[in-house]
Order: C-alpha cells, then sequence, then structure tokens
C-alpha cells in the first residue's frame, strides 16, 4: 500500500506536540510529569525490527520517497503511513537519505507538519528524522518542544538540534527539561558540540544522580576539561559538589561508559575534590559522595582508581580524616538517627571495607538498646 493509499482511522484531538506544549506551559523550568506519559490516544505497539539494524530505516525511507514523487502529495497522507513499518528513534542513514533526495524546502515543510500535527509516535518520529537531516535553526523551538517527550524523542531531537546553527543554547535549554535516556542523549550531544559555552553547564549542572548518568560522566569530564578548572573548587561550591558527583558516578560506570580507571585525570581530580570537600558546611549528600569515593579508594587497586599506589593512600586518608570530623559526624549520626535509608544500607555495605567511627558507634548504640530491651 502506497503511503497515501487506505482508510484512516479517526485522530485522536490532541496530537503530540500539543500534548508536550500543554504539559510544558504547567512545568516551563523542568521536566514533563512522569516524562509526558501516558501520551494521548495510547501508544500502538511498535512492529518488531529487522534482525540486520542496519536496514531499519529502509521500508520508511521507501514510504517517503513514493510519497515525495508525488509532486501533489500532501504531508497529512502521512499521518497513519508508518503504522505497519518499524521506525527507527535514533539517526538513520536510509530516511537522512529519502530526506535529502526530495526538494530541501518540501522535506522541511512536510517534517514540521508531521512534528506539529502527528498524533502517532511513528508519524512523529518520521518527521523529527526529516527535521534532523534537512532542518534549519527556524525549526529549533519545534524540535527542542517534542524533544520534551525525551524517552521516545530525544535520541532525534539531540542529532537534530546537534546540527543546527545555534544548536548548542537549544541543547542546554532541553537538558534542563529531561531526564533518563532523554537526558543521555542531550548531554553526549553537548559533549560532541565542545563549545566552550556549554562548559559551565556541563560543570556544574549535567549529572543529576541518575545511574544513567554513568553512560555519559566521563564524556562530561573529558569535554568540558574538569581538570583545568580545578584551581576554582575552593571558590565554586556548586563545582566541587558537581565534581564529587561525577566522581562517585565513575566509580560505578563501567559497562555504560568512562571507569574512573580509565579517566587520564583521575589522581589528580580526586586530591583536588578531597583537598577541598571539606570546605562547605558538611550535608549528608556531601557525606555520602565522600564515603563512597572513600569506599571504592579502600577496596579497590589503585591501579582501578587511576592512581599510584601513594596517590591512593594519600587522597583515602584526606576522605577519611573528614568523614570522622566532628561536624561531618554529627551530620552523619543525625542521618543515621531520622533513619536515611541510604546511610543505613551503606553502613551495612561497607562495612567490611570502611569503618567509620559514626557507623561503629551508631551499632554500638543500636545493640546496646537491643539488648536492654
Amino acid at each position: 500500500m502506497s503511503a497515501t493509499s487506505g482508510r484512516r482511522a479517526p485522530a485522536p484531538t490532541s496530537g503530540l506536540y500539543d500534548h508536550a506544549l500543554r504539559l510544558h506551559r504547567r512545568t516551563p523550568d523542568g521536566p514533563l510529569p512522569r516524562g509526558g506519559k501516558p501520551y494521548p490516544g495510547g501508544r500502538r505497539p511498535r512492529p518488531e525490527p529487522p534482525e540486520d539494524y542496519r536496514t531499519a530505516g529502509v521500508p520508511v525511507a521507501r514510504l517517503l520517497d513514493e510519497h515525495f514523487a508525488q509532486p501533489l502529495a500532501q504531508p497529512r497522507g502521512l499521518a497513519q503511513a508508518f503504522r505497519e513499518v518499524h521506525v527507527p528513534i535514533h539517526p538513520d542513514e536510509h530516511i537522512a537519505g529519502a530526506a535529502h533526495r526530495a526538494a530541501p524546502e518540501r522535506a522541511r515543510r512536510t517534517g514540521r507538519w508531521l512534528v506539529r500535527h502527528g498524533y502517532e509516535e511513528s508519524t512523529v518520529t518520521v518527521g523529527l528524522a526529516l527535521l534532523a537531516a534537512v532542518g534549519t535553526a527556524d525549526d529549533a523551538p519545534l524540535i527542542r518542544t517534542i524533544g520534551l517527550l525525551s524517552d521516545t524523542f530525544g535520541p532525534l531531537a539531540a542529532h537534530a538540534l546537534e546540527r543546527t546553527e545555534g544548536g548548542a543554547a537549544h541543547l542546554l535549554w532541553l537538558a534542563d527539561r529531561v531526564t533518563g535516556w532523554g537526558r543521555v542523549h542531550v548531554v553526549e550531544a553537548l559533549c560532541r558540540l565542545d563549545d566552550p559555552a556549554t562548559h559551565p553547564w556541563l560543570l556544574r549542572k549535567a549529572i543529576d544522580g541518575d545511574f544513567l548518568n554513568g553512560y555519559f560522566a566521563g564524556k562530561v569530564a573529558t569535554a568540558a576539561r574538569l581538570h583545568e578548572v580545578l584551581p576554582e573548587l575552593g571558590q565554586d561550591r556548586g563545582l566541587l559538589d558537581h565534581t564529587g558527583q561525577l566522581l562517585r558516578m565513575l566509580t560505578h560506570s563501567a559497562g555504560m561508559g568512562m571507569a574512573l580507571r580509565h579517566y587520564p585525570h583521575a589522581a589528580t581530580v580526586l586530591a583536588a575534590h578531597a583537598r577541598h570537600a571539606g570546605g562547605p558546611p558538611p550535608t549528608v549528600e556531601r557525606f555520602c559522595v565522600v564515603a563512597t569515593l572513600a569506599l571504592h579508594l579502600a577496596t579497590e587497586s589503585a591501579e582501578y582508581s587511576g592512581c599510584t599506589e601513594a596517590q591512593r593512600e594519600a587522597i583515602l586518608a584526606s576522605y577519611l580524616a573528614l568523614l570522622d570530623r566532628e561536624d561531618w559526624y554529627a551530620t552523619a549520626r543525625a542521618a543515621l538517627a531520622a533513619q536515611n535509608s541510604w546511610l543505613l544500607w551503606f553502613a551495612d555495605f561497607s562495612e567490611s571495607g570502611l569503618r567509620l567511627w559514626v557507623f561503629e558507634d551508631w551499632k554500638a548504640a543500636a545493640d546496646g538498646a537491643g539488648e536492654g530491651r
């Protein structure tokens, strides 16, 4: 069946773009609630991809070629054309080829219509793929808005904005408003751009605590040249805290992205962080970060931590001295008394590799209370 034939089912009253825009207006400075789910009209099961992923976009490209071969065919004729084919959500050379084979303005107009009015994921994805191939800076607001539904459209939105003039600013806007896998694609695009204007954000906001940050933590440290701004750690609390979170992520990112042992500046950054970590007032979050790093250094080899043995011992000693400092001890003890779930778990998890006074005293007190009952 051609791209423009077949009976059309009634369309939902709201397209995906309008859905994203409506939710965005409720939370203009942050991610959409639940990532924008559920989508209007429900979600159709996606057709299975081919065994050879390299051919995934071939059926879509064929439908687009058929459509563009008809001079009078309108974009709305593609509204349901992709229901029965697998549509890749990542950049695809075959779909991009179809976009470039068409007249540029017609391909852009088609992409814009499909993104703006499409009510099925497959339809909007194809429109976004067209804009990722031939869109202009004028399309950036449209792309970033649909990119807020980032689980589905994050990969193509990030790719489209990356290749758009002035795309760094739009990627930063989107990065502040997406989480999960969508954030992975947007942050990785920012790292690939290697634009100095993005470095302040990358150095202070890229890591949000999600375990998926492990895919890009090493890329952030490298692209933003973290090792070059270490003198600022003593004066920039946001940079210091983010550096700790980034190092924490690198300790368990093996299998996802760059691990601490593969980061060439690991020893230098760890030493700088250990030197400055005790400057700000202690918080539970800061205690957790330093405790995690100390446990890693205490239980892993120096090589696994990207250090020499002398460096590992010196950095670990600094962290341990900080964790046992009176004000840090008091902060952790209060959190334990308040049944902080992470600290309670960590106290047991770290017992064989990291002996801290606050945990020893807490367990002794708990054992004493148990014996007194």
